[in-house]
């Protein structure tokens, strides 16, 4: 039985909104469309190269999706229609970037029906104004470069042709158009007793009465009627500072193959109506996407640039892209300002004073220190308004870091960086903006974003009307640098937070694809490792430096910090390409690293003598294996050392291993026959580090039923810890054993459970405090999350995190509803939990999700979800379903993490040095010398620096810029 649901009625004023709008197109000539089809984009110069077809309207063009056309589009004008201004009018059910004679870029369109929110709006750009240039007699010509895919990366119909078509366009009643489009959004945002709703329906009524669209003068006439409604005195006290925007992902449900080409279609756009609007003034943030055109459309990059120089397009930001504010290291945070200052300042002599960072989740502690003393003043978001339990109390603040550095920061009102500059955009401005008694000013971002396009000419058009209708606010556009300097003299009234900016939501980010964050991880330290050795190399052998090879890599590495290839909630051939790309970069940053410590290393050992460097800030005595044999060797900060022969016999009586026991001086560790950890005493400080009746290294499996950002997928439960009471299964032991080599006593154990399997070695060396747990995951669970979890003998309120460049203290209680909706956290390399006698530290090589609460140290995995996973492909558009494709985390995975209890409470720089010793492994080259060298055999070599305090960590060094 089949049910129809009853179409809306229309109001009056949206049935004369259609009838104008239908007017103001008049057909002249259908397109026809040649397609040259290609699976990759090829250059305008190869058009012609692809697989040609003729495409007719309600055909679909390509055959996957991202599959790439160059179309041709001509017309034959009927006899009359020389010399009028044409338009022509397309929507291919995909996005596409109409070029000139040349190939320069000169408009991007977008199909109607492309995914968007549709409270901001149609995000449909489908007119592009004929330039004399492409009619020639009675023949039109001209070529688009196209892709298979709508805004947001997926198919509409098919990617079925919907238009394709010459029309003539009607001035005059566009305007109106825009007059009574205008009014109608107002109308719907004032109640139906008001005063002004009654006026208005009046005027509107009279207009319908008499309007004649094919009549100009009736036209006319309707305009002249309304305008008084553009006109009103009253107005409200705030001023709304207003600039385009297209905030452009550079990945996400798309490849960034495609970014590239959605930003020479954005820029074009842009620069199409900036000669339309001499009001307008577009801003764009991301310097790789101003590279990007520099580097793929050179001739569209002249025109940008030169609307840079004129002010009509503004860089924004600073930051190379929009990185995750959680993940990276504080380092990387440092470089993306330094590169995307750079790039800024070498190519328009322009460095923004303010931090362009609108979507994304969450915000470190640090983050204000750091861009203080990196030339910021201003700090621009709004993604806390996403917040799922607490509404973040403020808009415009000072906000305070971990160290009492503070930046001035505005969260945008309107709760949304893609504005449709809409009547009601500029009365939720008014009536939302939290500190509206302090502050005369607020920022509007306007335009079509996440996937790009910008504005276009109806928000321009609304920002003509809108502010001059009653009670709304005026409206300013222009450069956003600006702004912040008009907004930053009311300040000192401005209310102040101190710490992160947690958002609460989009929690499961910090775990969701580990493979692109163990990458991450390896390739900041394998960056800083290569710029030390090239340090070395330079200033003590001679060697070349190799600026241009990390200059490539490092804005690499920062590109996939992006806020959605980072966090895992891109696609999967995102991740397919980009960890293809670090295996290449960390290939080529090892093969450096190594000739250049063997440089150094020929300059102070005689030759096939093994020298250790130790390129961190604390000196290091380890045990260390090297071609089969054990070594324990004692390097210091910042040094090298030349590697000896120990002798073992001594310690090994001091280390024992069972498949229930692993022992040395310091710990002991017992395990149950299935293999669990029943007990893990500190023998020096003679307690028992787990909690009663705990096991330790408690590996749980947990149903994650949510998508890439969140563990849950129903955004409007207050009740954000459902996850946390979903049942717990637990892996089973399949085999254990356990041996002793050399220092190193080691249980391993295999774990399996469903389809997975999990193989631990647990490492207790000879004279450690702490114990390894190397891991290596074959996990198969789809829709399922991976913990491992410690409770411990420890009371606190407060458990301590590291952060980018510091650390954090967050409550371990759950006893208000900002501290439950922290569900889960942000660390670096390390997190501790302690009281004043005793504490617990959990170091990790590659994880960046926690929850510590109560006495529970609590690490997150992996996360096998399925969205955003694969997207829709083939004819029927349907999922890919294969496990491979859907769920994140599936395949193998490596990972390593240690336990260390301590006395006393939480030393940070001796933790610091713990986590960057696991992270960072200790270098061993053979050196190559002539002969005459002298021998320095187990000898430590003087270092370059010396640090004065453990609590110095010697971040990078690299040449100054």
């Amino acid at each position: 039985m089949s049910v129809t649901l009853p179409v809306p009625k229309l109001t009056p004023l949206e049935e004369l909104v259609l009838k104008v709008q239908a007017a103001i197109y008049t057909p002249v000539a259908p397109l026809e469309i040649t397609s040259w089809r290609t699976p990759e984009p090829v250059p305008f110069a190869a058009r012609e190269g692809g697989e040609k077809s003729a495409i007719v309207l309600g055909q679909p063009w390509g055959r996957r999706l991202f599959d790439c056309a160059w179309m041709k589009f001509t017309a034959t004008l009927p006899a009359g229609f020389g010399g009028q201004p044409l338009v022509a009018r397309i929507d291919i059910n995909g996005e596409m970037c109409i070029v000139d004679a040349a190939g320069v870029p000169v408009r991007g369109l977008t199909n109607v029906k492309s995914t968007f929110d549709e409270r901001l709006g149609g995000p449909a750009k489908t007119i592009y104004q004929l330039p004399s240039a492409v009619i020639t007699g009675a023949r039109v010509e001209f070529w688009a470069d196209c892709g298979f895919n709508d805004l947001f990366g997926f198919l509409k119909d098919e990617g079925r042709v919907a238009l394709a078509e010459i029309a003539t366009c009607r001035e005059d009643v566009r305007q109106l158009y825009y007059d009574l489009e205008t009014l109608r959004d107002f109308q719907l945002d004032l109640p139906s007793d008001d005063q002004l709703h009654t006026n208005l329906q009046s005027d509107i009524d009279a207009v319908a009465d008499t309007l004649d669209c094919a009549d100009s003068v009736s036209v006319q006439a309707a305009r002249t009627t309304l305008r008084p409604w553009f006109e009103s005195a009253v107005k409200d006290r705030l001023q709304v500072h207003a600039i385009g925007h297209a905030h452009l992902d550079l990945a996400w449900f798309w490849p960034i193959r495609e970014t590239i080409r959605k930003g020479a279609r954005t820029f074009a756009s842009a620069l199409y109506n900036i000669e339309r609007y001499p009001e307008y003034i577009f801003g764009c943030s991301q310097p790789q996407l101003f590279a990007w055109m520099k580097e793929h459309y050179p001739a569209l990059y002249v025109k940008i640039k030169a609307a840079v120089l004129a002010g009509r397009i503004e860089p924004q930001g600073t930051f190379w892209v929009e990185p995750d504010c959680n993940i990276p290291s504080g380092e990387a945070f440092v470089r993306q300002v330094l590169l995307g200052a750079k790039f800024f300042r070498d190519e328009f002599g322009i460095v923004p004073d303010y931090c362009w960072e609108p979507d994304v989740f969450g915000y470190n502690g640090q983050l204000p220190q750091i861009l203080k003393k990196s030339g910021h003043a201003y700090f621009m978001t709004q993604k806390l308004s996403w917040n799922v339990v607490n509404q973040f109390p403020y808009q415009s603040f000072h906000w305070e870091g971990i160290d009492g550095t503070r930046i001035l920061t505005h969260m945008l009102p309107e709760e949304t960086y893609n504005s449709p500059a809409a009547a009601r955009s500029l009365r939720k401005i008014a009536t939302n903006y939290f500190e509206r008694d302090v502050s005369n000013h607020a920022l509007m971002v306007f335009g079509i974003g996440d996937g790009g396009g910008g504005p276009d000419a109806e928000h321009l058009e609304r920002l003509r009307r809108a502010p001059g209708l009653p009670g709304l606010p005026a409206v300013k556009i222009e450069l956003g640098a600006k702004f912040f300097k008009t907004w930053s003299r009311e300040s000192e009234k401005f209310p102040s937070w101190k710490g992160e900016l947690y958002l609460e939501r989009h929690q499961g980010t910090l775990t969701t694809q580990s493979l692109v964050k163990r990458n991450n991880r390896k390739s900041e330290i394998a960056l800083r490792e290569l710029e030390w050795a090239a340090f070395l190399a330079t200033t003590q052998a001679g060697v070349p430096y190799p600026a241009e090879v990390l200059d490539r890599h490092w804005k690499e590495v920062l590109l996939y910090q992006f806020h959605d290839i980072l966090p895992g909630s891109s696609i999967k051939r995102v991740y397919n390409e980009c960890n293809a790309r670090y295996a290449l970069i960390l290939a080529e940053l090892a093969e450096l690293t190594r000739e250049r410590y063997s440089a150094v290393a020929s300059q102070v050992a005689p030759t096939g003598a093994r020298v250790v460097f130790n390129s961190l800030s604390w000196p290091r005595t380890e045990w260390l294996k090297s071609a089969g044999t054990w070594h324990h060797v004692t390097v210091p900060a910042l040094g090298s050392a030349v590697l000896a022969v120990s002798q073992l016999s001594s310690l090994n009586a001091q280390l024992s291993a069972t498949t229930t026991l692993l022992e040395n001086e310091n710990l002991r560790i017992e395990f149950s026959a299935e293999g669990r950890m029943t007990s893990l005493f500190d023998k020096k400080a003679q307690r028992e580090v787990l909690a009663p009746d705990e096991i330790g290294n408690d590996l749980v499996v947990i149903p994650d039923t949510g998508d890439a950002w969140d563990f849950e997928t129903d955004h409007g439960k207050k009740d954000v810890c459902g996850y946390l009471r979903q049942p717990v299964r637990r892996p089973q032991l399949h085999e254990a054993r356990a041996t002793i080599d050399g220092p190193a006593a080691e249980l391993i154990q295999v774990w399996r459970i469903g389809s997975s399997e999990i193989r631990q070695t647990l490492r207790l060396l000879a004279g450690a405090d702490s114990l390894v747990f190397e891991t290596t995951a074959d996990w198969q669970e789809p829709a399922h999350m991976l913990r491992v979890r410690f409770p411990v003998a420890i009371t606190s309120d407060e458990a301590r995190f590291e952060i980018p460049f510091g650390s954090i203290l967050r409550s371990t209680l759950d006893d208000t509803s900002h501290r439950t909706a922290q569900i889960e956290v942000a660390a670096q390399q390390w997190v501790d939990l302690s009281q004043a006698d005793y504490g617990v530290a959990l170091f990790n090589d590659c994880k960046y999700g926690f929850r510590i609460k109560g006495q529970v140290i609590d690490m997150n995995l992996l996360r096998s979800v399925p969205h955003p996973g694969a997207p829709l492909i083939g004819k029927d558009n349907k999922a890919d379903t294969s496990a491979a494709a859907v769920y994140g985390d599936l395949g193998a995975h490596t990972f390593t993490y240690t336990l260390q209890p301590h006395a006393g409470p939480a030393d940070l720089s001796k933790l610091t040095a713990a986590a960057r010793a696991l992270n960072t492994p200790l270098t061993i080259v053979e050196s190559r010398a002539p002969a005459h060298v002298s021998p320095k055999s187990d000898t430590t070599h003087t270092p370059l620096f010396t640090l004065g305090s453990p609590s110095i960590e010697l971040a990078a060094i690299k040449p100054a810029d």
